[in-house]
């Protein structure tokens, strides 16, 4: 053959087969062994990075295409992946990786904030009292299975009815709604709060004390700035209690000097003896416990804020949220001027809408005004018209008994994937809300069991995140952003993980 005529060689030598993904090259591959060779090559790519959680890996015809074998030998690539752990078939949407292998999940399945240091290893980011770059990193982490607590059924969000809602919001405008608006919120929203709050919470209240907030957080933000220049330094807090308010309070430079809770709610006696001059509780459902303030407890806390002229901050953050016990009137609702009230709809729509609402003593009032209105001189106004019609529609009422009749069946999915699978924890709180807590007697680190559930592909915050003084390890598991076949196998990992750690 005349090997100097062009193109005589590329007839003669095929060109080596492979593909742009990964730059994967089939001539590397052992005889016999395509399928293991393939696999390996994607984790690899899982463990350093270029497959991060969420990307979406080539259709098996196309790359089986690309590489020049049968779909078979890429399928069963993906399939013992699958099983693993490491990928997930979507359908139509493909398969995507939802985690990685074990020795370097963090680094590859958490996102690193920008602009901070990046914390890595599975201990680092589930240390005892983590700082907020490694809460935010974990809590925004994708996981194959997510019983993180706070989430309400997003599946079930109404978007047919909040559509509706935001048409006949916006058909209604004039010309000078589209302005900057008042800092205290929409008028319409907040007579539709005072009316739902009236309905729903017992709390008989003016549209003019309402103030429309970005959510609970920026409540205790906002909160925050005023007390700490009004020369209040520390903010008693339920302990266990949320870690997140807890970082908040601090951010504004505020103590949060720890108050015990136990069956009854928080200690009111140690709540006299801390000296605070304010406390931050969530009384209708103790997070992370679920304990409820009753009758004696409740009684005392009363008497308290009016013997020390201290301030309540009652986060009535799930309050609706009821299964098996009658409902709890709020703490606003008998004390109207020794109690900051703060609700928004994260739990009864979405976190995404960023909507909350305030309600402050007349002492406190004016200035949180001043606060918001330097914040961010208001909430955007037309998410506010549409959340006025849907509240006013009835729509909301919907909503909640929709959402309570999907959480109900969920939380008793995790009481039973519990007692089938951790038969010696026990479970607290199981009452109300949108998730449960779980308790052990061994002694171990519940932030090493969160750490490696998290490397199985399942998320879960230790109860010691929560906690400022030593308690019992466990787990704080929400169940109302999950299937009950996704509850009942990260349970049953959860089960595995503990074994292995014991």
């Amino acid at each position: 053959m005349d090997r100097s005529k062009p193109g005589a060689s590329d007839r003669s030598v095929p060109a080596p087969a492979g593909s742009d993904f990964l730059h994967l090259v089939l001539e590397e591959a052992p005889l016999g062994g395509k399928s293991d060779w393939l696999a390996r090559q994607i984790r690899a790519a899982l463990a350093d990075g270029r497959l991060p959680v969420g990307s979406r890996l080539p259709a098996t015809r196309v790359l089986a295409g690309e590489l020049g074998v049968s779909r078979g030998v890429v399928t069963e690539a993906y399939q013992r992946l699958i099983e693993d752990g490491h990928l997930a078939g979507r359908g139509r949407n493909g398969t995507v990786v939802v985690g990685a292998p074990a020795a370097a999940t963090r680094a590859t399945a958490v996102p690193r904030p920008a602009g901070r240091g990046n914390p890595s290893p599975p201990q680092a980011l589930f240390a005892a009292e983590p700082g907020v770059d490694a809460f935010d990193a974990v809590r925004a982490a994708r996981a194959r299975i997510d019983l993180s607590p706070g989430v309400p059924d997003l599946a079930a969000f109404p978007r047919a009815a909040w559509l509706h809602a935001e048409r006949r919001a916006v058909g209604s405008l004039a010309a000078s709604d589209l302005g900057y608006g008042d800092p205290r919120g929409a008028p319409a929203l907040r007579l539709a709060v005072a009316h739902w709050i009236a309905r729903n919470r017992g709390i008989r209240a003016d549209p003019d004390e309402v103030l429309i907030v970005a959510g609970t957080a920026q409540t205790l933000t906002l909160l925050g700035q005023v007390l700490y220049e009004d020369g209040i330094g520390a903010v008693a807090v339920e302990d266990p209690g949320p870690l997140g308010a807890r970082q908040h309070l601090r951010h504004c430079r505020l103590d949060t000097p720890p108050v015990a809770v136990d069956s009854e709610g928080v200690r009111v006696d140690e709540l006299r003896a801390s000296g605070a001059a304010a406390v931050l509780l969530t009384p209708a459902h103790q997070f992370p416990t679920g304990v409820v303030l009753r009758g004696p407890r409740r009684t005392e806390l009363l008497h308290w804020a009016r013997d020390t002229g201290g301030l309540i901050v009652e986060d009535d953050y799930d309050a609706e949220h009821r299964y098996d016990r009658t409902p709890v009137p709020a703490l606003r609702s008998v004390l109207a001027d020794r109690v900051c009230y703060a609700g928004s709809v994260s739990k009864l729509l979405a976190p995404a809408l960023r909507i909350g609402w305030v309600l402050a003593p007349p002492k406190y009032r004016d200035a949180l005004v001043d606060a918001k209105r330097f914040a961010d001189l208001g909430n955007a106004v037309l998410p506010q018209l549409a959340l006025a019609q849907f509240m006013e529609s009835g729509e909301m009422e919907r909503q909640l008994r929709l959402l309570r009749r999907h959480h109900r069946r969920r939380r008793d999915a995790m009481i039973t994937a519990i007692r089938s699978h951790l038969p010696h924890a026990t479970v607290h709180g199981t009452a109300a809300g949108l998730h449960l807590t779980i308790t052990f007697g061994a002694p171990f680190a519940d932030t090493d069991l969160a750490a490696a559930a998290f490397a199985r592909g399942v998320k879960v915050q230790p109860l010691s995140w929560h906690a400022q003084r030593p308690h019992r390890p466990g787990l704080v598991l929400g169940y109302a952003a999950s299937t009950p076949t996704e509850i009942a196998e990260g349970v049953a990992t959860l089960g595995e993980v503990l074994r292995q750690l014991l």
